[in-house]
């Protein structure tokens, strides 16, 4: 008698797929007429045993189409099938999926009376329509049974697990209960499997009652164990897990894997890595499946030594480095390690590589910034692999295409992916949001976001970061507004959409949208993701925290920067780059050297952390300990200087009056570094000295290797009219115009009633533009008063004095000032950020201000922070 069997689900945390009746024609002389041998049986001389004998044998040994050439020679010979015959060649009709052929099998049964006589045969035919997909005649097969038993209801809950008909799953399991049907292990396996696909709190509730259920009748089989342990992992319940894990003693290779997997898919990697080493210990051997799960846990921590030792055991055992999966996750492993060459040595290696091949590698040159490996490798698939790319690959080669800077035609991009039909789907839409947004094309990313039917956490990132990358930081805040709102109307209605639970703000969002807050001086809005941050456990996270103090200390809290900085479990040199820079901006370059020696003792400085530093002394005027740390970055810390360190170097020299110094530095700079970064750094201090000679040969090496950048014609301009050079000076403006540049204007920022306003220079679209103004002409005259002469070579008009001093009070940190005097409280300090250099005159002004109105003024320039109090400047009048 056949038993039916639902295999144990070896890999049950991977999803199921849908499957469709298939309908294979075939060639074994099945006509679609009830075989002919059934009419007018010749007559054979092997006896009836034999045919069934050699039918079960190719049955058991996998032979399927053996078997039902025999099923047909057996029929010819005149022999008739019976309830031993119908179950091995349904077994093997069912195991090839030919629908029709085990339709003319099923004709065979009915015809003979088989599938009312014999539950076994109908079993059989149950779970042919089940595996072939055609669940409305397995129903109408169900339904006709009439001594159904265990088998046939694990049979058909089986088969709509399969076709992920969930609900109708657990329907027919209460059916089986009401019928006094006692499940058994192979009932509870698909229970598992149903109740890990709903939604989250109602899968844990009827998951816990399936668990309970099985430890009353006393149910151990492994596989039933294992099911168990997937359904937790996959409900989020990974402690769960582990606790069943820990708690049945016949393990076997399934669990095993199924453990390491559960805590790899649940980012648990040190932990996916400590039932590894205990799988070895134990004796087991390592399958393809134990490794593509442990390699995502090396990859994710970076062992890349782990890595290699699971990459030689694979090399040891021909059929692990055959396995498509072992190697995708072996070209992540690399991949994820830096080690891209590796990677892509592992991909050429492959005799036959699959599209998870090709993804893996793919993915892992955009992740690596290799963007035109990446295009390149792509049109190599297209047109050598004979594979169509899936959405997934798709999702990395639009980034690649997105960065890359030789491939010009990005938005044909877009439209191949609607021509391959994946422009609904997510992944593909929120690596278009980010194309667009890289194009500077953010309203088209705004539209995409807007048409998703579904927008997860990711979709909301995308967004947020493309308003970042376009400068857009009001929008970046306001979308994270609303997306916090969201979050918390659904927990207040009890929303049980896992789609709609799941748009919760996480690290990544946070350390994309706190930079806005820095860049708008939105102290209030950065306090208040400080706190989301701490309520929900994500200010231990070494990029938030990196994120809040760089926040912090572009908002002018220096001290607040400090104490998140202390308070960090975890700090990686980001995290002390901040820092460098934050005293830098500040003016306190002393503080930064002394923070450095504590680094160097915890965390290896790299390229960035001397940029800081260097930064830190020229806004502190300390040329000596500049050079000195100079010098020995390459000899004490093993960091060569770059063009970037040779440019902070000018600007320290410059700044600091040390012009002709500065100048023989560029000139002794290798000869193959971009000079770019060091020739503006002393035009900068040519302004700032009143240097023309110096300042006129800058310029000329600068608008010859970047004429399109407005910059080195303004300042160019601004030094001729320092000097009194109109003429010169005119002369600059006119090229500047010629050759279609344009000035930045003016930007300044303030934040007041939990809204950022925005003044630009000369602009009166702001709603008290005109009492604004108004209000600075009268403070004008308190200050003239107080001894404030403007300083109106600031002004780039050959215009008369008078005008000059207009033009003076329409500068953007100004308005702002202005604006914060006029609508915040007395006694509150008055905090601006402003996208340019203060000018002389507002500094000085500003200054007086302070004085006047007995206030405290912040403004943070694109250089550094100016603290005006009692008509003093933090910076000492050196910036």
């Amino acid at each position: 008698m056949s038993v039916l069997r639902i295999s144990p689900p070896s890999q049950i945390h991977h999803h199921q797929q849908k499957k469709k009746p298939v309908h294979k024609p075939h060639n074994l002389g099945f006509s679609s007429k009830p075989p002919s041998s059934l009419q007018n049986p010749p007559s054979d001389s092997r006896s009836y045993s034999s045919w069934i004998e050699q039918l079960r044998s190719h049955t058991r040994s996998s032979n399927f189409h053996q078997a039902i050439s025999v099923y047909i020679a057996m029929t010819t010979a005149g022999h008739q099938p019976d309830n031993f015959a119908f179950p091995a060649v349904l077994k093997a009709v069912t195991e090839i999926q030919d629908l029709n052929l085990g339709e003319q099998v099923h004709g065979a049964v009915i015809k003979l009376g088989y599938d009312a006589s014999s539950v076994t045969v109908a079993n059989t035919v149950l779970n042919l329509y089940g595996k072939c997909g055609d669940i409305d005649d397995a129903r109408k097969v169900f339904d006709k049974i009439t001594e159904r038993d265990k088998v046939s209801w694990n049979t058909l809950i089986a088969s709509l697990c399969r076709l992920e008909e969930w609900e109708l799953a657990l329907d027919m399991f209460r059916r089986m209960l009401f019928d006094g049907i006692e499940p058994n292990s192979f009932t509870l396996v698909s229970m598992s499997v149903a109740c890990s696909n709903l939604e989250t709190r109602r899968g844990v509730m009827l998951g816990k009652q399936v668990h309970a259920y099985s430890l009353r009748i006393g149910e151990s089989m492994s596989f039933t164990n294992n099911s168990l342990m997937s359904m937790y992992a996959k409900l989020g319940r990974i402690n769960d897990s582990v606790s069943i894990f820990e708690n049945f003693s016949c393990k076997n290779m399934v669990s095993w894997n199924t453990m390491i997997s559960s805590l790899s898919q649940r980012d648990h990697f040190q932990e996916a890595m400590g039932v590894f080493r205990l799988m070895i210990l134990e004796g087991m051997k390592p399958d393809g499946v134990t490794i593509s799960s442990v390699l995502p846990a090396c990859s994710h921590l970076e062992l890349l030594d782990h890595g290699k030792e699971i990459h030689a055991y694979a090399l040891r055992n021909t059929n692990l480095i055959e396995n498509p999966y072992v190697c995708s996750a072996l070209v992540d492993m690399y991949c994820n390690c830096r080690e891209v060459t590796s990677g892509r040595r592992v991909f050429d290696g492959l005799v036959n590589t699959s599209l998870a091949n090709w993804n893996a590698m793919l993915a892992g040159y955009t992740q690596n910034g290799f963007y035109d490996e990446a295009l390149v490798l792509f049109l190599e698939m297209m047109e050598f692999s004979g594979l169509f790319p899936t959405p997934t690959t798709m999702a990395s080669v639009l980034p690649a295409s997105a960065h890359c800077e030789a491939f010009h035609d990005k938005e044909c991009m877009h439209g191949y992916v609607a021509k391959m039909g994946f422009s609904r789907d997510g992944y593909v839409q929120n690596a278009l949001m980010d194309l667009y947004s890289r194009m500077g094309k953010v309203d088209i990313s705004r539209n995409i976001f807007d048409s998703m039917e579904i927008r997860d956490t990711v979709s909301w990132n995308t967004m947020i970061t493309g308003y970042v990358v376009c400068g857009c930081h009001e929008h970046a805040l306001y979308l994270l507004h609303k997306m916090t709102q969201r979050d918390e109307t659904n927990v207040q209605n009890g929303c049980n959409d896992i789609n709609m639970v799941t748009c919760k703000p996480n690290s990544i969002t946070l350390m994309t949208v706190l930079p806005g807050c820095a860049a708008l001086a939105a102290l209030a809005k950065g306090k208040e993701i400080h706190a989301y941050a701490i309520r929900n456990l994500l200010s231990s996270d070494v990029a938030v925290g990196s994120a809040l103090a760089d926040m912090y200390a572009k908002c002018g809290c220096l001290n607040l920067a400090r104490n998140v900085f202390d308070k960090m479990p975890v700090r990686n040199v980001i995290t002390w780059n901040v820092m460098f820079l934050a005293y830098g901006m500040h003016g306190r370059g002393d503080l930064a050297l002394s923070l450095f020696e504590n680094m160097v003792a915890e965390v290896k400085p790299n390229e960035v952390t001397f940029i800081t530093l260097f930064a830190a002394c020229s806004h502190s005027g300390m040329v000596k300990e500049g050079q000195n740390l100079f010098y020995r970055m390459k000899d004490e810390f093993g960091v060569d200087p770059t063009e970037d360190h040779y440019g902070c170097v000018v600007d320290l020299l410059g700044r600091a009056g040390q012009l002709a110094e500065a100048h023989d530095l560029i000139n002794n700079m290798p000869s193959w570094f971009d000079k770019v970064g060091a020739w503006s750094s002393l035009l900068g201090a040519c302004w700032i000295h009143q240097n023309v000679e110096l300042g006129e040969i800058a310029a000329a090496n600068l608008l010859t290797l970047e004429p399109d950048v407005a910059s080195h014609y303004v300042l160019l301009s601004n030094i001729y009219s320092s000097a009194g050079l109109w003429e010169k000076a005119t002369e600059v403006r006119k090229n500047m115009i010629r050759n279609g540049v344009k000035k930045e204007p003016g930007c300044s920022w303030i934040e007041f009633d939990d809204e950022v306003h925005k003044f630009v220079s000369g602009d009166f679209s702001h709603p008290q533009s005109e009492q604004l103004h108004g209000f600075l002409e009268t403070l004008s005259e308190r200050l003239k008063h107080e001894g404030y002469v403007p300083d109106t070579s600031c002004v780039l008009h050959n215009v008369n004095e008078e005008e000059k001093e207009t033009l003076l009070c329409g500068h953007s940190e100004r308005l702002a000032i202005a604006f914060g005097l006029l609508n915040l409280p007395p006694g509150v300090p008055i905090r601006v950020a402003k996208n340019l250099r203060v000018c002389n005159d507002c500094h000085s002004a500003t200054k007086f201000i302070s004085k006047v109105v007995e206030r405290e003024i912040i403004v943070r320039d694109v250089r550094r922070f100016h603290y005006f109090k009692d008509g003093k400047c933090s910076c000492g009048d050196y910036w």
